[in-house]
């Protein structure tokens, strides 16, 4: 199964399940320390994707009590954008919500080759 396909995959196993992809483009060690208060200036960003407005919400409000503001990349099929080699991933250390809205935009699917 080519790596894009693997979220949905995931999904259609867990059908009652509403699945939210986050922290995916954070080092665990950064969520103790990089979070700021709501509209401090260097408060960053981390996005989510998920095909469920409530999965996203609930994703907005953890990520708000760690501190970090959060950009919608929904639908779950988007979050190959946060992957490695992306501008997402890339500068996840640096990014505010512009920021991040804007490396998401400029990700750029790239298929992986099978072996």
């Amino acid at each position: 199964m080519p790596p894009e396909d693997l979220d949905g995959a995931v999904e259609d196993c867990l059908l009652a399940s509403r699945i939210a992809k986050a922290f995916t483009h954070i080092q665990a060690s950064a969520l103790l320390t990089a979070g700021r208060t709501a509209g401090d200036p260097d408060r960053l960003a981390l996005s989510v994707s998920s095909d469920f407005p409530d999965a996203v919400a609930l994703v907005t409000r953890l990520y708000d009590e760690f501190g970090f503001d959060t950009v919608d990349n929904s639908p779950l099929r988007e979050s190959w954008r946060t992957t490695p080699g992306q501008p997402a991933w890339n500068r996840h250390a640096q990014q505010d919500r512009a920021k991040l809205a804007r490396n998401l935009r400029s990700a750029r699917f790239v298929a992986h080759a099978r072996p």
